[in-house]
C-alpha cells in the first residue's frame, strides 16, 4: 500500500469528494432559481431608473423625497438578495453557531419568492420567534432551498407551500416543516428517496433535477447536526418534510 492509499489518505479523498458533491448540488439549486432572480433584479433596476428620472424631472421636495425613498427601498432589497445568495454559495466550513431559525427562513425566502410566484405557488409562513439551534447556516440553507425547489417542482399546476418554525419544550427540539400540495409520492418511492442517486425526476430544459443527490445530501447534513429529517407523503395529497434540531439558547442569553 502506498502512502496515497493509506486509510487516512483515502478518508481525506472521500471527504473532499463529498464536499465537491455538496458544492455541485448547491450550484445546481442556484441554477433552478437563477431565471426568476435575474428577472427580480431587472424589476429592481427598472424601479430605480424610473424613480431616479422622476426625481430629476421634479424639483418639489415631496416628490423628490418619495423618489429617493423608493430608490433606497429597491436598493436595500437588492442588497438583501445578493447577500443571501453570497451567503448560500459561500463554503462556511463546519462552523456551527446559534441561529434564529425564523430569521434563517425569512432570509432564504428572499431568494425563492419570485420563483414561487412565477410557477403560481402560494406561500404561507408560520414562524415562531426566538427559536434557536446551533447550525451551519450555509448547509441548512442548502437543505431548505433543496426542499423548496423540490416542492415547487411537484406542483406543476401551482399550489400552496407552507413553511413553519416551532419549538417543542418537552423534548428540547427546534422544528422546521416544509409542506406542499403537490403530486405526492407512492409508498415505494417514499421508501427510497434518501438513497444516493435515486430520483424519479429527469433533468429539465435547464438541466435541473434528476441527479438523485439532493435528498441524500440533505439527510447527511441534518444527521451531522445531531438532527432528524422525516417525510410524509401521499399521491395527489402532497408531501411534508420535517427537520428537527436540538434547541439552544440565543447568543445573547449564552453571553449573559
Amino acid at each position: 500500500m502506498t502512502s496515497d492509499d493509506s486509510p487516512a489518505a483515502l478518508q481525506q479523498r472521500l471527504e473532499n469528494l463529498e464536499e465537491q458533491l455538496r458544492q455541485a448540488q448547491k450550484m445546481s439549486t442556484i441554477g433552478a432559481i437563477a431565471s426568476s432572480t435575474t428577472h427580480e433584479f431587472n424589476n429592481i433596476l427598472t424601479t430605480v431608473i424610473n424613480y431616479a428620472k422622476m426625481g430629476l424631472r421634479n424639483t418639489d421636495e415631496e416628490t423628490r423625497e418619495k423618489a429617493f425613498s423608493k430608490i433606497l427601498a429597491a436598493g436595500q432589497r437588492a442588497a438583501k438578495i445578493t447577500t443571501g445568495m453570497l451567503s448560500y454559495a459561500r463554503n462556511s466550513g463546519d462552523r456551527h453557531e446559534p441561529i434564529d431559525l425564523g430569521e434563517l427562513v425569512t432570509d432564504l425566502l428572499l431568494l425563492v419568492e419570485k420563483d414561487l410566484q412565477k410557477h403560481r405557488v402560494g406561500l404561507e409562513t408560520r414562524l415562531e420567534p426566538d427559536v434557536f439551534a446551533a447550525i451551519n447556516t450555509s448547509q441548512i440553507q442548502q437543505v431548505l432551498l433543496n426542499l423548496v425547489i423540490n416542492a415547487r417542482q411537484a406542483m406543476d399546476e401551482g399550489g400552496q407551500l407552507t413553511i413553519t418554525v416551532s419549538q417543542h419544550a418537552e423534548d428540547q427540539m427546534a422544528e422546521i416543516m416544509v409542506a406542499d400540495t403537490g403530486s405526492g409520492m407512492t409508498p415505494e418511492t417514499l421508501g427510497r428517496i434518501f438513497d444516493p442517486f435515486f430520483s424519479t425526476k429527469t433533468a429539465d430544459s435547464q438541466g435541473q433535477g434528476g441527479t438523485g443527490l439532493g435528498l441524500s445530501l440533505c439527510r447527511e447534513i441534518i444527521e451531522a447536526h445531531q438532527g432528524r429529517i422525516r417525510v410524509e407523503s401521499a399521491v395527489d395529497r402532497g408531501t411534508r418534510f420535517t427537520l428537527r434540531f436540538p434547541l439552544t439558547s440565543s447568543p445573547s442569553s449564552a453571553a449573559a
